[in-house]
Parts: C-alpha cells; sequence; structure tokens
C-alpha cells in the first residue's frame, strides 16, 4: 500500500494534505482572485490536475492540455480550439504533442472557467492529463481506415479513457499515482504508438488462432532513467478485457509503486523490484482471472508508416491525406483553416500522429485534386523534404521552464539548411527534446538532441547531448548518448559530418553565381 508520511516526498506530502483533482470545485475563485493570489501548489501543481500548467517563463499566461484519445477530433472540437486560441490567447498557439495531443498556449487563468463550457459543449476534456495521472491514450493514426489494420482500437482507447477519468468527469481512484503513466494501443501492423516507451502496451498478436493482443510493461523515459518496455507474458481479448487489465495494472501500480524518491516512481522501476513474475502474479490478483500466456509472436512486422501523403482507405473510394506540420506549431487561423478542410473535403474528421503532424481522412477521389490546391497546403505540405519531414521536437525554452535550450525555431532552421546544402537518400528522424525528461522523445530517433549545457571559448552555452541508434518499428530500440554537451553553435557542422558518415548524405554542389 502507500507508503507512510514520514517516507513520502515532497509532492507525495501535498496529495496527502489535498487530492489534485480538489481543484475543480475551487476553478471559478481561483478565475476571480487571479494567478497571483493562488497558493503555490495549487498554482505550480494541483491544476495540473485540469490540465491547466502555469508556466514561469510566460508568468499569467498558461497552457492548457486536451486529452484526444487516439488522437482523433472532430472539425467542431478543432474550430472550438482556434477560436479559444483566437480570442483568449493574446499571442497565443497550440501544438501537437507526441502523444496525439493538443496543447493551447497564452490562455489567461480568468478566462479558463469560460473555456471549459466551451470544451463540454462539444465533447472536449482536459482533465487528469498532468502530473501523476494516465497520458493521452495512443493509438494508430489511421485506426478504423487503414485497409491493413488487425484491429480497430478507438473503442477500446475511449473505453480505456473513460474507466480512468470517469467519462470526463474526474476520477479520484486514480488521481494519485507514484507518478505518470502512459498507455498505448495498437492495432496495426507498424509500431506507429512506440509500444516500447509506454508504461503498458498493447499490440496485435494471434493465440490459438484468434486475434488479440500480447501486452508490454514497463516502458519510460526519465532524467535518470530510460527504459524499453518488456512482455508482461499475458494476452487479452480485443475487448473489455483490455479496459479490466489497465484497471489492474493500474491498481497495483498506485497501490505499490514506489513514492520515497520520485526518480525512482515510474512502473519499470517496481517491476524491478518484485520481480517480473510476482508482478504478474499482482496483476493477476488485482484482475480477477487468470491471465492466459502471450501469443509466442505479435503482428508487429512491417517498419513504421509516416502517413504523410496520399493512401487510398479500406473504404472504397476514400482516401486518407496526411499534412506535415512543422514542429507540430498550429495558430489559431492553420486550425480553423483544418476544420474548414476537413468539413469540406472530408467527413469533418481530422487525425494527429506521434510525429506531430496531422491527417484528413475521408477524402472522396473526386476531391482530391481540389484540396491539392488549398493554400494552407503550401505550408503543410505533403511530401518535405527529408530531414524536415521527420523532425520532431518539444515545446523548448520559449514556454517551457523546464527546458534548457531553444528548440522548435533552432530545430526547424537547422534542418532547413541542412536539407538544402545536402541530398539524403532517405528521410532521417530527428528529435530535439530541451531536457532530460525526454518530451521530444531523442531516444527513438536516428538523432536524438537533448538540451544541456555546454562551455565554449571559456563561457556557458545552450548545447545538447546527442543520441544515436533508436529504432521504430517491428525492431524497435532505444538510442544510446553518443556525444556530449555539444554547442549549439557548433551544431550545424556537427550534424553535417553525422549526416554524411552514418546516413549517405552528399554536399550539393554549390549554386552558380546569379
Amino acid at each position: 500500500m502507500v507508503e507512510t508520511n514520514s517516507k513520502l516526498n515532497k509532492f507525495e506530502k501535498f496529495k496527502a494534505e489535498k487530492d489534485g483533482l480538489a481543484v475543480k470545485a475551487e476553478l471559478e475563485h481561483f478565475a476571480q482572485v487571479g494567478w497571483e493570489s493562488l497558493e503555490e501548489t495549487d498554482l505550480t501543481h494541483r491544476l495540473k490536475w485540469l490540465g491547466i500548467f502555469f508556466r514561469p517563463v510566460t508568468p499569467g499566461r498558461f497552457m492548457v492540455r486536451l486529452r484526444l484519445p487516439s488522437g482523433v477530433l472532430s472539425s467542431q472540437k478543432m474550430r472550438v480550439l482556434g477560436e479559444v486560441i483566437q480570442r483568449y490567447g493574446d499571442e497565443g498557439s497550440a501544438d501537437i504533442t507526441t502523444r496525439q495531443n493538443i496543447q493551447l498556449r497564452g490562455l489567461r487563468l480568468e478566462d479558463i472557467p469560460d473555456i471549459f463550457l466551451r470544451f463540454e459543449a462539444v465533447g472536449l476534456t482536459s482533465v487528469q492529463s498532468g502530473m501523476d495521472n494516465v497520458r493521452n491514450i495512443t493509438a494508430s493514426p489511421v485506426a478504423g481506415i487503414d485497409a491493413s489494420e488487425l484491429i480497430d482500437t478507438r473503442g477500446l482507447v475511449r473505453l480505456v479513457q473513460d474507466m480512468i477519468t470517469a467519462n470526463g468527469a474526474g476520477n479520484p481512484e486514480f488521481t494519485n499515482l507514484p507518478r505518470k503513466f502512459n498507455i498505448a494501443i495498437e492495432g496495426g501492423r507498424d509500431n506507429s504508438v512506440h509500444a516500447e516507451i509506454n508504461d503498458v502496451a498493447f499490440v496485435p498478436a494471434y493465440r490459438e488462432g484468434h486475434l488479440g493482443l500480447n501486452v508490454l510493461v514497463g516502458g519510460f523515459f526519465s532524467a535518470r532513467r530510460c527504459a524499453a518496455a518488456i512482455p508482461l507474458d499475458a494476452w487479452v481479448p480485443p475487448d473489455q478485457a483490455v479496459v479490466q487489465l489497465c484497471r489492474a495494472i493500474l491498481e497495483v501500480y498506485r497501490d505499490h509503486g514506489l513514492r520515497a524518491n520520485r526518480q525512482q516512481a515510474r512502473l519499470m522501476w517496481l517491476i524491478d523490484e518484485w520481480g517480473l513474475e510476482p508482478f504478474r502474479a499482482a496483476v493477476e490478483a488485482a484482475y480477477g482471472q487468470p491471465l492466459l500466456r502471450a501469443a509466442a509472436k505479435d503482428e508487429v512486422d512491417w517498419n513504421k508508416r509516416e502517413h504523410l501523403g496520399i493512401y487510398p482507405q479500406k473504404q472504397p473510394g476514400l482516401n486518407f491525406v496526411g499534412l506535415h506540420v512543422p514542429v507540430g506549431r498550429l495558430t489559431a487561423s492553420a486550425m480553423l483553416d483544418l476544420a474548414r478542410l476537413a468539413d469540406v473535403y472530408g467527413e469533418g474528421e481530422l487525425r494527429l500522429t506521434v510525429e506531430q503532424n496531422l491527417i484528413i481522412p475521408h477524402v472522396p477521389d473526386s476531391r482530391l485534386a481540389a484540396l491539392l490546391q488549398e493554400p494552407l497546403l503550401q505550408r503543410f505540405t505533403l511530401d518535405p523534404k527529408p530531414l524536415v519531414r521527420s523532425l520532431v521536437s518539444c515545446t523548448g525554452a520559449q514556454f517551457c521552464n523546464f527546458a534548457l535550450v531553444e528548440t522548435k525555431q533552432r530545430a526547424l532552421a537547422l534542418a532547413r539548411s541542412l536539407d538544402d546544402r545536402l541530398t539524403l537518400p532517405q528521410p532521417v528522424r530527428i528529435h530535439w527534446t530541451g531536457c532530460p525528461n525526454s518530451c521530444g522523445q531523442p531516444q527513438v530517433a536516428d538523432i536524438g538532441l537533448m538540451g544541456t549545457k555546454a562551455r565554449k571559448q571559456g563561457r556557458m552555452v545552450e548545447g545538447v547531448d546527442i543520441y544515436m541508434g533508436g529504432k521504430v518499428g517491428k525492431e524497435a530500440q532505444l538510442g544510446t548518448c553518443v556525444q556530449k554537451s555539444i554547442p549549439c553553435d557548433d551544431l550545424p557542422e556537427v550534424l553535417e559530418n553525422l549526416l554524411i558518415t552514418h546516413f549517405g548524405a552528399i554536399p550539393k554542389a554549390p549554386a552558380a553565381p546569379g
């Protein structure tokens, strides 16, 4: 069970004093008195249980993180999000995250109650999206429309979210986990969810001729340790059993996860302490019935797809169109335009990917040519250059106080510059993250860049540690650090050399004088 108060770290102590979800009843009062009058723990921590994030780098302007299971949202929801940024977000913006989610930036606390009413009217919620809660649940971005998929997981993802959040109302059963928790449910063959980096992941597998899901557990990134998920040796059918097993694992983690040292408060540390079989036995007891042993092999046997471009759906005559959103950054006008495109050319639906891009599904063959002429597709292109194409970046120091370096603008400018200078035989996945929390997931990239401090000419400057060797898809593995404390000013030359040496890049001939 939860450890005694004498062993609790400061986070556990303030959670014991008042559940994070309790601020839901106080939100109107907070909005009236203003953020500067709030008790510090309410301001900087407990509001995150509602998905509201105080940002010291933009005092008075908050970030709100949504919950968008499977990364699916209607044009109506996208329109509301764009209108919120337009009306309330003075110099605000939004970002697509690496968990198929959206974060809104630049919002004032006094406007949040009205914003939440707008969310509620269209079925949006941000509850339990921060701190020690389960994060947005990821799935294939083409679930239900991919001709080659094995399981349409959208309904399962929705059921798991509803269980965790009590249908969006907030669920005290799961608001006091030892630390954050990630769940992914993959129904396709290409590991689009990065199963290996989730605390719990389900991947399709046949067992005795029946299609279901093998279970992986324990994947995570942290400043102290990164670990790939390992097989639980369990298989479940693609039905309510998935929800029940998620509940069982969460209950074991909630009741027994390590709480004294916050750096050891992730699921894998508990598995390490107990051993896999004792952990499995505890999960089985919470599950209430014997767990079937895993299928001998799973069905993840494709290379990971990008979903950029035009692809036929399983529904005859329809297509999904994958748009590249540079480093996931959206403006209000772009969000409103995307909602319009989804209505005019599709069926009023949009999908987000873990690569921070966006899909418009259900586009008829007859409407493709007109869609491709839309001005927004000059900015959100279908076929960007190789380095920009596969670029991923966390928020960085512009909005995040944890980040040690600015990421998004620097990442995009550098990728564009290298694309102009080099010819690459294939895309190279470069991921940027501003700090060791690894929101940009550098460990899954071909080249990962983690913000740090470096010394150059006797002074401290922004720098990065460089990771390499990350693989995604059927043979996923985490990369490792190969160079430390490289000044950001030196990156153009360093990355060019890495791309030439390891990825077959060829310098382009200098342009002829005008």
